[in-house]
């Protein structure tokens, strides 16, 4: 993977800079999010095509603020400023970054000629976002942008492959954003789009092909879209690869038999699926508290794997999931530091391998859909919700029985149906089912029955960080209570969470 060109995307504490790096990635540019803090020395040794500055909170003038080596500014490589980084630009270049009123919100934009805004408007909204800016530009530098409150909305030196924005080009609401972007990376960088999932997939199997040869591999397999598209990169690379997927009876319906299908059958991996529900609902029994459900699950599933880990025996590579955010959560690519899967932390101190593989630690998640359509998996397991790793476990409020848990299978099975039926299950985020153990009042068929509120939960998201509740069309909501009522034993009312979070969270425990 060395001979793809690579972006740097140095991190100055903003609020939008994984952003900024998804953004670079969608031009078919693969970029790296490292700290300011990253010597100069190792920044250039990676042959950067280019080096964006991210935004920030700190001031240029303050006597701790975050700063690079002058050699970076001067190395040749082209650079991109962006709020805070097009201020650090102008201070380390000789210009004057002036304090002034906070600035927060759409402004009209007007750009000059230049590289930067080639097919850009002439005037467009943007986004601003800062309480500095750029006063008296550096010798040869010169104003590119303008607002009607910012006199220097973008400057450049071409010359020397300098640019800065006071705006974040990043956002939606920066209308020629996109176009912006583009023109640093292709204009300016002269990046090539050799970024692309097909490429990704191709050299990503070829590299583990290289790497594991013959030896013994292992998979903790929850159905994830993270460990589905890892297995297989793995499996389509290595002959001896062993995925152990545990059902611990809290799946939704049907989604077993489906992982079964989709993986032994169709995929022809080695899948060891371990019915392991009544063992979970048995260690359940008589808990209500949240936060203890959540323990108990996961300490046992960990135990459940344990003992099948000892059963295939000491393997050389254990396959983790983790994925690019989680790297950067972690200390931006700490490499000493190793992330247990997401759904089974632990893994790690209860396998005996020798090395972990994480083949998709350079991706983020809409780049692991595409790499899971690009390898051939269905779109049920590519689209797949978020699911949390307890599973209908934390969906039951209060005691979770293998009646309780059939009741919810149905329903939630009801509502993902007419939601599909209706086109609306691209425009959700995640939309899920939730037994309460309220029990309501109610007159079915003139007898009056006492049985359990239903609750519904469906949020329009971009990382699950926020979420607001979905607007489903009225008849939609209709014929899924409907049907949920007259189809479930057991559920006499259906309620629709319309909290967004916050003040709520997605899940209701």
């Amino acid at each position: 993977m060395d001979s793809r060109q690579t972006m740097i995307v140095l991190d100055f504490g903003g609020q939008y800079n994984q952003l900024i790096a998804r953004r670079v990635r969608e031009h078919n540019v693969y970029c790296e999010l490292l700290p300011y803090t990253t010597p100069t020395d190792k920044l250039l040794a990676k042959k950067p095509i280019g080096i964006i500055f991210t935004g920030g909170p700190s001031n240029t003038f303050d006597e701790n603020a975050p700063k690079v080596e002058r050699a970076l500014i001067e190395s040749g490589v082209p650079v991109l400023g962006i709020c805070y980084g097009c201020q650090l630009i102008a201070d380390m270049t000789g210009g004057v970054v002036g304090q002034g009123p906070r600035e927060y919100g759409r402004q009209t934009l007007t750009v000059e000629s230049s590289a930067l805004f080639e097919g850009v408007k002439k005037q467009s909204l943007c986004w601003m976002s800062h309480s500095n800016y750029v006063e008296k530009l550096p010798a040869g530098f010169r104003a590119t942008a303008s607002t009607p409150t910012c006199p220097v909305a973008a400057m450049e030196c071409a010359e020397r492959g300098l640019y800065g924005v006071q705006f974040h080009p990043e956002v939606m609401h920066t209308e020629e954003g996109e176009k912006i972007l583009r023109n640093f990376l292709y204009n300016v960088c002269g990046a090539k789009g050799d970024w692309t999932m097909g490429n990704f997939a191709s050299m990503t199997i070829d590299a583990l092909r290289k790497k594991i040869g013959n030896k013994k591999v292992l998979c903790a397999l929850s159905g994830g879209v993270d460990s589905a598209v890892a297995a297989t990169l793995v499996h389509k690379a290595c002959p001896n690869l062993v995925c152990v997927y545990v059902d611990h009876g809290l799946m939704r319906k049907n989604e077993t038999e489906e992982i079964v299908r989709v993986f032994r059958d169709e995929q022809g991996m080695n899948l060891i699926a371990v019915d392991a529900g009544e063992r979970f609902l048995s260690k359940l029994a008589g808990v209500t508290e949240p936060e203890k459900k959540r323990k108990i699950i996961g300490a046992e599933f960990i135990k459940v794997f344990e003992e099948e880990a000892k059963k295939i025996g000491a393997v050389d590579y254990l396959v983790q999931g983790t994925i690019y955010p989680d790297v950067i959560e972690s200390g931006l690519g700490a490499s000493a530091k190793i992330k247990s899967h997401h759904n089974v932390g632990g893994l790690p101190d209860v396998v005996d391998f020798k090395e972990i593989v994480e083949p998709l630690r350079d991706l983020f998640k809409d780049e692991v859909r595409a790499c899971g359509f690009e390898i051939g998996l269905p779109a049920s397991i590519v689209l797949r919700q978020p699911f949390p790793g307890p599973g209908l476990g934390i969906r039951i409020i209060g005691e979770v029985t293998a009646e309780k848990v059939k009741v919810l299978q149905e329903a939630d099975y009801i509502y993902r149906e007419e939601i599909a039926k209706a086109g609306l299950d691209k425009e959700i985020w995640q939309y899920f089912a939730v037994l309460t153990n309220v029990q309501t009042v109610g007159v079915m068929g003139d007898e009056r029955t006492y049985d359990r509120v239903c609750g519904l939960r469906a949020v329009t998201s971009v990382d699950g960080m926020t979420a607001d509740w979905a607007r489903i069309p009225y008849d939609v909501l209709e014929t899924i209570s409907s049907r949920i009522v007259n189809e479930v034993k057991g559920i006499n009312r259906v309620a629709y969470d319309i909290t967004s979070k916050p003040p709520a969270t997605i899940e209701w425990e």
